[in-house]
């Protein structure tokens, strides 16, 4: 399949695309139309993930029920399947098709019984768009019945995941950098254990609007919050930890979602809280983006509580000139030249100096 001139052409042009600084949407258009001529697709479905979780966002759908999303979430979070995202994620190819996780006998899997194959659907192609060990995107590409995806075509898309990833983790780091600032009270979404809403208050209506996309208009409740509510189901009792969700709304800004139990009239219930995230509770995601390695991610952290050179290194048992190395590169990465413009730039979301002088995105989610 490689070797074709067709196929080599196409998947240029698709690395092209995912390297030109396009947001999702325009993202999705231009790289669905090219890979649909090669990989040919009766159903797309392609979501945002949250790295530090990898809950999906921000869900695309094409010829697939908007109605089918509590089921996804569920099958996904509370029970258990063949090929799922949790598992996908973690394997070293990351690609799978159900036809190969189920040994041939789709009828093993859940999800294919109870949507798939009443929609006509046969096997499922996923692909977990990672890149340097965070997952910034799912994929998934689904035929009709009887025309399984081969193990080369999971192959090639293994070789696109890369560049996918990197075009999701760049147009949410451009995403940051335009979004306004805005003022949000915090907003409570009631559920039953089903998932209906039972109540809310204004805010908490206000926020669910936000976060609802334009493809899941019909969607009373957006697949965040049941992602969210879902994780908490899912735990073995009601005083586990409390799931949290950060996610960017349609307007740009960063939420960060709550569930916890409660009761209501006697019964148990789901409280979702949705609230403007802290500067704090972004600041991995945003740090990710940035592609700070895993130890500059850690000084970065302690540089935003205030530690000192010497205080770092105490911290960390490394010398103060390593990490003097390790703030030169996270300055260099992120366009800084002093502390104060680090936490100011990563924890706070403010423009960069370069973003204000109009300077584009380069091909490596860093200003050029």
């Amino acid at each position: 399949m490689d070797r074709n001139p067709i196929v080599q052409d196409v998947s240029q042009a698709i690395v092209r695309a995912c390297h030109s600084g396009l947001p999702v949407d325009k993202l999705r258009v231009e790289v669905l139309t090219r890979l649909t001529r090669l990989l040919p697709a009766d159903a797309v479905w392609w979501a945002a993930a949250d790295p530090a979780t990898l809950l999906f966002t921000n869900t695309y759908r094409a010829a697939i029920p908007a109605d089918t999303t509590a089921y996804f979430v569920e099958n996904e979070f509370l029970h258990d399947d063949f090929n799922k995202w949790s598992e996908l994620a973690r394997d070293r190819e990351g690609v799978r098709s159900l036809v190969q996780a189920t040994g041939g006998s789709l009828g093993r899997s859940a999800r294919y019984r109870d949507v798939f194959q009443p929609l006509g659907l046969g096997d499922e192609l996923r692909t977990v768009l990672r890149i340097h060990g965070a997952t910034w995107g799912l994929l998934c590409l689904h035929r009709e019945a009887g025309r399984p995806y081969s193990r080369n075509e999971a192959k090639w898309m293994r070789r696109l995941a890369p560049h996918l990833a990197e075009a999701m983790r760049v147009a949410l780091l451009v995403e940051s950098l335009d979004s306004p600032e805005h003022d949000g009270a915090p907003g409570l979404v009631v559920l039953s254990t089903d998932g209906s809403v039972i109540g809310s208050t204004p805010a908490g209506e206000q926020w669910v609007d936000e976060l609802s996309t334009h493809g899941d208009q019909h969607v009373p409740v957006p697949i965040e919050v049941q992602a969210v509510a879902a994780s908490l189901r899912s735990m073995a009792t009601n005083d586990a930890a409390t799931p949290r969700l950060r996610v960017r709304t349609r307007a740009g800004r960063w939420a960060l979602l709550h569930a916890s139990w409660m009761h209501v009239s006697g019964e148990d219930a789901i409280a979702v809280i949705i609230e403007e995230a802290k500067p704090t509770e972004v600041a991995s995601v945003i740090m990710l983006a940035y592609g700070l390695t895993n130890q500059e991610r850690v000084v970065t952290g302690l540089v935003s509580r205030g530690l000192s050179t010497a205080e770092i290194a105490a911290e960390l048992h490394i010398s103060m000139d390593t990490v003097q190395d390790h703030l030169k590169s996270v300055f260099n990465k992120t366009g800084v030249g002093s502390r104060t413009e680090l936490v100011a730039t990563i924890l706070r979301q403010h423009y960069l100096p370069r973003a204000k002088a109009g300077h584009p995105v380069g091909v490596n989610g860093f200003f050029a």
